[in-house]
């Protein structure tokens, strides 16, 4: 028997994300949620952390027994602790996989990771998203059409401010003419990293079967490759005789 794929699924929750608009989305909070959707699957076993959590939710030990980490966050990105942040990006390079979602473009781990400001343009105008695969072949996209349709969303739109992706899976064309990378993948040392875009915490994002399929082929194809102890220099002997 396979071992299942252990994430962790961490939302800020703050304040905002239990007014009336949210709430009535997502009653138990988004992570529960997402957590709930990756646990019906038979590989994956999901569990949660907010950031009034002890150590903001992510310890060492927490994070030691995490595959994949997925990341929400909204208006707290600056109460997360920065000694939080190196643990996590020790991880990410030692092999852990991460996805972040929506507005995780600014949170502190992303920015770390990509050494860019991801910066985007925004619009809250609760308009059409259509959203397309542009690579088809890419594990993400497995059993996804070609193209969507998402009838409310929050806009975000180009330039990007990240580095070149290794690949956009998706692109996302919004109902007022922006258009935006709504998927993409990099790779950080041993660890593999998704962007998604979809997900304002006022439409039913993530209850929609489609964006479902996504996060957890998502989880399948971020999980670790391979995980190592360590990114020391050491000092070794040579192989060949000197």
């Amino acid at each position: 028997m396979s071992k299942k794929i252990n994430v962790l699924v961490w939302n800020e929750y703050a304040d905002d994300q239990k007014n009336p608009a949210v709430a009535n989305v997502y009653p138990k909070g988004m992570h529960i949620t997402i957590a709930d959707f990756l646990n019906n699957n038979p590989d994956i076993q999901a569990k949660t952390a907010v950031l009034a959590d002890e150590e903001q939710g992510l310890s060492d030990a927490v994070l030691d027994n995490t595959d994949v980490l997925i990341w929400w966050g909204h208006i707290a990105h600056d109460k997360v602790e920065d000694k939080t942040v190196k643990r996590i990006i020790d991880r990410v390079q030692r092999g852990m996989g991460s996805i972040f979602l929506h507005s995780a473009h600014k949170s502190k781990p992303f920015m770390a990771l990509m050494g860019t400001s991801g910066h985007l343009c925004w619009r809250e105008a609760a308009e059409k998203e259509r959203i397309w695969i542009t690579s088809p072949a890419h594990p993400i996209a497995e059993g996804i059409p070609e193209q969507f349709v998402l009838e409310h969303e929050e806009m975000y739109g180009e330039p990007f401010g990240i580095p070149q992706p290794l690949q956009t899976v998706f692109i996302g064309w919004f109902q007022g003419g922006n258009v935006f990378r709504s998927g993409v993948t990099f790779q950080r040392e041993y660890g593999r990293i998704f962007y998604f875009q979809p997900g304002h915490e006022t439409f039913p994002i993530y209850h929609n079967e489609i964006i479902q399929k996504i996060i957890v082929n998502a989880v399948k194809w971020a999980k670790p490759i391979v995980k190592v102890n360590s990114l020391d220099c050491p000092n070794v002997p040579p192989l060949e005789n000197l």
